[in-house]
């Protein structure tokens, strides 16, 4: 091997031809127009994009481990309200004090922010049988 690393690799200036031409834009960038209005498909999309599906979101909740079982496992909650009232509803339901610790989790998987919107996390994740399962523990469940 008399030659470098340079001289095994044979590269031609050829394999790659550069274009001489620019490309023609269908419209010159002075000649472009604002539009007044939106046009009526994206304004009726955008007007329903705040809304949920449902007024009322079905809760099915289940114990994991030693946590109490409730009598009622089903629960409706608006919509609208943020996932803390479904935490508050457990502790006031459990009957738990200030000083004892439940930890949620939606579909046995993630632990909600507490500000996340009840619709968004049902919109996103409800089962079958249009319910948001809600696991809870006394203790770590999940990592």
């Amino acid at each position: 091997m008399s030659g470098g690393p340079s001289s095994s690799i044979n590269l031609s200036r050829d394999s790659i031809p550069d274009e001489q031409n620019n490309p023609t834009l269908p419209v010159t960038l002075a000649s472009s127009t604002k539009l007044n209005r939106l046009p009526y498909d994206i304004t009726s999309a955008l007007s329903a994009v705040g809304e949920f599906p449902k007024p009322k979101v079905t809760f099915h909740f289940t114990a994991i481990g030693s946590a109490p079982i409730l009598r009622q496992n089903l629960c409706k909650i608006s919509s609208m309200q943020r996932f803390e009232v479904v935490v508050s509803y457990l502790r006031r339901t459990l009957r738990m004090t200030a000083t004892e610790s439940i930890f949620v989790y939606v579909n046995s998987c993630f632990a909600p922010a507490l500000d996340e919107v009840v619709g968004n996390l049902y919109r996103c994740f409800k089962n079958s049988k249009d319910q948001l399962l809600v696991s809870y523990s006394m203790t770590p469940a999940f990592g």
